[in-house]
């Protein structure tokens, strides 16, 4: 059941995809269907420590002592690491090299608005760098969350059963999915709920009709994906 007065898709599109949020190094990669998507050829300091599941303090600490070995982007303090020398890092600490085989960040989306979910997954899809899930519910949201276990939920805060805020404790409340980013989005939250949504686990919240653009920029922020233009 979607939000009363809300604007048709709760969503205003102005792009076909965030081009701010791709990275540079990329290669195609054909598919087991004949259709292409991309893998990432050189990952930043966060996106590798998100991979080895250490943080991104560690990451930098090995890149400085020549442990983990890349290269400064020229004129600027950003580090870069090629793939097969985070491959080799991660074989040689004995970190295990699913994620980085995958490559793709997890995104669950829970709206029970079918049309805010098809945008987003489409935009999202056609980054690349990404897989989605989506469910209509709050129930629904948190057993995918703990099997599925996503880099980041975006999360309509009114939904048919249980609200956002209830679904931000429940999953900030468990150890084992403490790490989950959290965006949640609506038309119908007032500015001093923010913040309780903010206290219950939110890690960000956007005003619906959402500006799809904006949106992706948000996600990339929460993931430490850095924007092209910073690279």
């Amino acid at each position: 059941m979607g939000e009363p007065g809300r604007e048709s898709k709760g969503v205003r599109r102005r792009g076909v995809a965030c081009s701010s949020c791709r990275e540079e190094a990329t290669e195609p990669m054909s598919s087991q269907n004949g259709t292409y998507s991309t893998m990432k050829t050189v990952f930043t300091t966060g996106e590798a420590a998100k991979i080895c599941k250490v943080s991104q303090q560690t990451i930098i600490r090995c890149f400085d002592s020549g442990q983990l070995k890349g290269f400064r982007v020229p004129g600027s303090r950003f580090r870069r690491i090629p793939r097969d020398a985070l491959y080799r890092f991660m074989k040689e600490n004995n970190i295990p090299t699913d994620a980085l085989e995958s490559g793709r960040r997890r995104i669950l989306i829970v709206d029970d608005d079918q049309a805010v979910v098809d945008l987003i997954t489409d935009v999202l899809a056609k980054d690349g760098r990404f897989e989605t899930r989506s469910v209509n519910n709050g129930f629904e949201a948190g057993m995918l969350a703990k099997e599925y276990h996503p880099d980041l939920i975006i999360l309509d805060v009114m939904l048919p059963d249980i609200n956002g805020q209830a679904v931000c404790e429940l999953i900030k409340q468990d150890a084992t999915m403490r790490d989950i980013r959290i965006i949640c989005i609506s038309g119908m939250v007032e500015e001093d709920k923010i913040e309780d949504l903010r206290k219950s686990g939110a890690d960000d919240f956007l005003h619906k009709p959402v500006d799809i653009d904006e949106l992706i920029r948000h996600v990339c922020r929460l993931l430490e994906i850095e924007p092209a233009t910073s690279a």
